[in-house]
């Protein structure tokens, strides 16, 4: 049994002063007041719900795309817990049936051998809309195979799989039989109408990928997807990568007014920068620079981000004012909501996963827990 004093608690929904929090093997045991002092250097500043981040291409100089096995899985989330991240859904950019395969065999393995922190699987395309393609390769967009593809969506039988796609690039019915199929349908790289994404949320889509990113906007007379993600009647998560980069603050701010934090979860859209000091990486063909956190092609389209889930979550602190309490709340049990997985993960309470992050003040990582074990 590990024990953890504690100054500051945040258990997910609320913070708690001086707490002693045990772990029993992967899970977390009883939380209790400290009753007697303890020197300061015994003590963690602020203990909160590990990070959960459903969108994530690389780390650590791996892409998944170019590597989709099982060891660079098990990279990926080395890389990416020292940042406080502890479960995952490694992505696959838009790419031939064939690297999807692989990928689908690399997480399948991962789940079987409960490889710490890997919860499924995210095909990021390839069925999107080629006008709002971003860094994807146009010649990988297509339509959708069903007999071929359907036979790499046995993830859900272990774990979580989703499907980012564009709804007006998709056969009438498809959405429902993904979700019959207990995929989690997310709509992105779409130019559909405002119309058509309701339609797409009626049918069963329950997220978007990259909120304001690579979609039709929000005007005056056409809301388009944007509109669509921001009605807060329906019960639906946006993906926010909150880097200053991708969205201004200002529209961040917005976007929380409207939707509520409740139904926005901090993602990184994170490609092999993270974890790197290099300046200069491949990817997917083409070359990649990184300048002030910024990872663009030489022609200054966004290949992803540079960012890491602490980043996010201070950045959610400092650049829009949200409190550290929502901030938490949207790297952690928001994801976990969406996913469906809030039973284990997103709080720390008896019984939940010891899936944790240690911070400073500041808000940066000291320690990460996966499953009960220190991997930073």
């Amino acid at each position: 049994m590990t024990e953890l004093n504690v100054k500051r608690l945040f258990d997910g929904e609320q913070w708690l002063s001086n707490q002693k929090v045990s772990i029993l093997e992967d899970k977390i045991g009883a939380i209790r007041p400290i009753e007697q002092p303890i020197p300061d250097g015994n003590y963690i500043d602020i203990l909160a719900p590990g990070f959960i981040d459903v969108h994530v291409n690389g780390g650590g100089e791996i892409l998944f795309n170019h590597t989709p096995s099982l060891d660079a899985l098990k990279a990926i989330i080395k890389s990416h817990a020292q940042f406080g991240t502890v479960a995952m859904m490694p992505t696959l950019i838009s790419d031939d049936y064939d690297i999807m395969v692989q990928a689908h065999e690399a997480v399948c393995a991962a789940l079987k051998q409960n490889v710490g922190g890997i919860l499924g699987l995210h095909y990021e395309g390839p069925y999107l809309n080629p006008i709002r393609k971003g860094v994807h390769n146009e010649d990988k967009l297509r339509a959708p195979n069903e007999e071929r593809l359907f036979k790499i969506l046995d993830v859900v039988k272990q774990g979580k799989l989703m499907v980012t796609l564009a709804p007006e690039k998709v056969p009438q019915g498809f959405i429902e039989k993904l979700v019959n199929e207990d995929a989690i349908v997310c709509i992105g790289h779409s130019a559909a109408t405002y119309d058509e994404a309701i339609a797409a949320v009626e049918s069963g889509a329950r997220g978007f990928t990259h909120i304001f990113n690579a979609m039709t906007p929000l005007t005056s007379r056409e809301p388009g997807v944007v509109g669509a993600a921001l009605q807060s009647h329906a019960k639906t998560w946006c993906g926010l990568i909150a880097d200053g980069h991708h969205v201004h603050p200002a529209t961040m701010r917005i976007a929380i007014a409207a939707k509520g934090c409740e139904h926005i979860m901090l993602v990184t859209d994170a490609i092999q920068s993270v974890g790197s000091d290099k300046s200069e990486l491949p990817f997917l063909g083409k070359k990649i620079h990184r300048k002030n956190g910024k990872v663009t092609t030489e022609d200054g389209t966004l290949a992803g981000s540079d960012l890491d889930m602490a980043s996010a979550v201070r950045n959610t602190i400092n650049l829009i004012q949200r409190t550290p309490a929502e901030a938490l709340q949207m790297a952690s049990l928001r994801p976990a909501e969406f996913l469906g997985i809030d039973d284990r993960f997103g709080r720390i309470k008896t019984g939940y996963q010891a899936s944790i992050v240690a911070l400073n003040q500041n808000y940066h990582v000291d320690r990460t827990w996966i499953d009960g074990k220190q991997v930073y």
